[in-house]
């Protein structure tokens, strides 16, 4: 069956794209999916480890481009837990993955949130918070001290004050970051080659990501999904929506809109949840759409 991603990274023009692979989980399917079923999940079994969990990467994406160094989304953190009958988690690799590649916390010059979910904040300040972790602790700052801090207005509103297990921790995250989130708007173009894409319907201010290359020799053009997808299973079963999809007719019109305008064969899909291989683009149609995964490529 396929495991959780590894590094890989894509290159457009003179800009790469980096998968940083933080941690993972491994989810029950008919929690998660509540759309789905024992029988859909047979022409997925691949996906299916002898427990009949699915296993989801979590990390982060590293674009360099011009001159910058940009991450988005922040992984789980340094923890380990387990929601009973749901999922386990296990995180806490991001900094060193981002040490392999040359770099300290100090080199990343902006941070970009496709949401707030709690493993796609989890770097955001010292403190990973994670429901076994011991009462007391306190955030000294930020990981990413020297960075701007982006994401969405309508994310950051949909959580402010609230202290969801999916959310972010109002410690660890919302207080850290009240002085020094900046907000995205659709199409914004946030560094050379790199825009806002607004995805709403997993949450309300959920955003994706556009990379082209610059200087535009090369015509390519990469998506950071973020959880617009959580598995490669939703490329053919796009009407299965998530358990904590905020609006579910939103997140499959979303979806949906997103395949349709990406089976063009020029599009790479970078989905930072996608086991085996978070590269990948959607084919066309021919019986039923379908996904390929890539390996890592200049």
């Amino acid at each position: 069956m396929v495991q959780p991603a590894p590094r890989a990274h894509i290159g457009i023009g003179d800009t790469t794209v980096t998968y940083l692979p933080d941690g993972h989980g491994w989810l029950n399917p008919a929690v998660l999916f509540p759309a789905s079923s024992p029988d859909g999940w047979a022409t997925h079994a691949e996906f299916l480890n002898a427990e009949g969990r699915f296993p989801v990467s979590i990390g982060s994406f590293l674009i360099r481009t011009a001159g910058r160094v940009i991450l988005v989304d922040l992984g789980l953190g340094a923890v380990d837990f387990a929601v009973p009958d749901v999922a386990t988690f296990k995180g806490g690799e991001l900094l060193n993955a981002l040490a392999a590649e040359g770099l300290t916390p100090d080199d990343v010059d902006t941070v970009v949130y496709t949401h707030l979910h709690h493993d796609h904040v989890g770097w955001t300040s010292d403190l990973a918070p994670a429901p076994n972790a011991p009462a007391g602790q306190t955030v000294t700052g930020l990981t990413f001290k020297g960075a701007r801090h982006l994401v969405s207005e309508a994310e950051w509103r949909h959580w402010s004050g609230t202290a969801e297990l999916v959310g972010p921790d109002p410690i660890a995250v919302q207080t850290p970051l009240a002085d020094r989130i900046a907000f995205v708007a659709d199409g914004e173009e946030i560094a050379p080659g790199v825009r806002i894409l607004s995805t709403p319907g997993h949450t309300p201010g959920h955003s994706s990501l556009l990379v082209t290359d610059p200087a535009g020799g090369d015509n390519r053009r990469l998506v950071i999904l973020g959880d617009v997808m959580h598995c490669q299973v939703q490329v053919t079963e796009s009407h299965w929506t998530f358990a904590f999809d905020f609006d579910p007719d939103q997140s499959i019109a979303t979806r949906e809109r997103l395949l349709k305008e990406l089976e063009d064969g020029n599009t790479i899909l970078a989905g930072g949840h996608f086991a085996g291989s978070v590269f990948g683009q959607v084919l066309p149609p021919a019986a039923r759409r379908a996904w390929a995964g890539m390996l890592s490529v200049g």
